[in-house]
Formats: C-alpha cells, structure tokens, sequence
C-alpha cells in the first residue's frame, strides 16, 4: 500500500508542478489555491509512505514520477520543447523510478 501512496503522491507533485506554472508567481489566484492543496496531499502522502519505506528510494520515485511526468505534460499541455534527448532522458527517469520500486525494501 506505501508504494501505491507514494506513487500517487508522486502524480501529485506534478499537478502541483503545474498548478505553481499556472499561478504566474502566485498572482493568480485559483492555481495557487490548488498549488498548496496539491503540495499539501503530495508531502503527505510521501510523508505517510516513508513510515514503512526507505528515505532514499522513497524520495528518488516520488520526484522521479513528479519529474517525468511533469515534462511529458509541459509538453502537451503548454508546447514546451521536445527532443529526442528529451524523451530519453525522460525514459532514463521512468526506467530507474521502475528500477528503484522493484528493488522494494521497507524497514
């Protein structure tokens, strides 16, 4: 159950992403308001999810996911860039977040 919170937090820390872009520096008023609801469900989930599993691989997926997936929607929800070496690197990310949650562990 704490890998499965921990990779929603991980959806979260995107949508927060995306709020905090759309706030325009916290001068728009709705994205803010759902930049700190998002952040706050985010760090709480990572927070719930570090009880029973490791900082390390804990944090590497949960910025891994919020990180990927971020780019992947800048891309297609604001026209940002892409490149070749944009996807790769965004493949490297969701093969070692992969990497990190099959090689399991808890306390």
């Amino acid at each position: 159950m704490a890998w499965f919170v921990l990779m929603v937090s991980g959806v979260l820390e995107s949508g927060w992403a995306l709020a905090l872009k759309k706030s325009e520096g916290f001068t728009q008023p709705v994205p803010s308001v759902v930049f700190l609801v998002l952040a706050a469900m985010s760090f709480g989930g990572l927070a719930w999810a570090m009880k029973s599993l490791p900082a390390g691989p804990s944090y590497a997926v949960w910025t891994g996911i919020g990180a990927a997936l971020t780019a992947v929607l800048g891309i297609l929800l604001f026209g940002e860039s892409v490149s070749g070496v944009k996807l790769a690197s965004i493949g490297f990310i969701v093969i070692g977040v992969i990497g990190l949650a099959l090689s399991g562990g808890g306390h």
